[in-house]
């Protein structure tokens, strides 16, 4: 069943294509790790992209495929600490606002360049709030700051807010397609997390909403990856 989340567009729209919406709540940090793979697996078969909207059932902290685990341990007190599938550097999951993209390989976002899908999709983060009536920017310069953190300085095109970093993201291109996975800290933005995922919906124009839910063969790939990867001491510790 398709709906209309963006009011001004008609849902028939020859410009939209579909876009598949889940939210699946809050999880643990492994199976919310695993289940982001396991749509990235599975997208090229589902007929279009996925945007994902989940949180967590407590305080965790993430962090980049290719970090060393030994530095990232002293970096922050949170745990559990789990490895991302994409790259990029901590971070934290305590009151954040998360979400993931998957696109299958030959669709126009996969096409793109790193540096382009990653401005990209904060200029998507840019109008959903400016739907609101949250005024933001897209960081032009990078600003360094300690090593390893993802929000303790800012990248070009990371989403700012009054000066400081609100928003990051992380990918990593495969055979499959394209994963990205995303952090929003609201901090004092004054918006509900709710109120926030229907601008998502409301600001990308060029999408078709429709509701998914994954299969049991999508959940049951995820309950592997979870089980014999993502809450193992030996992926986790790897590098």
């Amino acid at each position: 069943m398709t709906f209309p989340l963006n009011p001004s567009r008609d849902v028939n729209d020859s410009r939209a294509s579909d876009w598949l919406l889940l939210r699946s709540g809050s999880g643990a940090s492994a199976f919310n790790m695993a289940l982001d793979e396991a749509l990235l697996e599975a997208v090229p078969g589902l007929g279009g992209p996925v945007l994902r909207f989940y949180g967590w059932d407590g305080p965790a902290a993430s962090f980049g495929y290719f970090q060393k685990y030994a530095e990232v341990e002293v970096l922050t007190p949170l745990r559990p600490l789990v490895r991302r599938p994409t790259g990029g550097g901590i971070v934290p999951h305590d009151a954040d606002w998360t979400y993931s993209l998957a696109f299958p390989r030959g669709h126009e976002w996969h096409e793109l360049t790193a540096t382009e899908s990653y401005r990209r999709v904060h200029q998507w983060l840019l109008d959903a709030f400016a739907l609101r009536g949250t005024t933001t920017m897209l960081a032009p310069v990078a600003r360094k700051a300690e090593p390893g953190c993802c929000f303790a300085g800012y990248e070009q095109f990371d989403l700012l807010w009054r000066g400081g970093k609100i928003a990051g993201a992380a990918q990593r291109r495969k055979r499959e397609g394209l994963l990205i996975q995303g952090s929003v800290q609201p901090g004092g933005i004054g918006m509900s997390r709710t109120d926030w995922e229907a601008a998502m919906c409301e600001a990308l124009l060029e999408a078709r909403w429709r509701p998914f839910e994954p299969d049991p063969r999508l959940q049951d790939r995820a309950l592997e990856l979870e089980q014999k990867k993502y809450s193992q001491k030996l992926y986790n510790q790897k590098r």
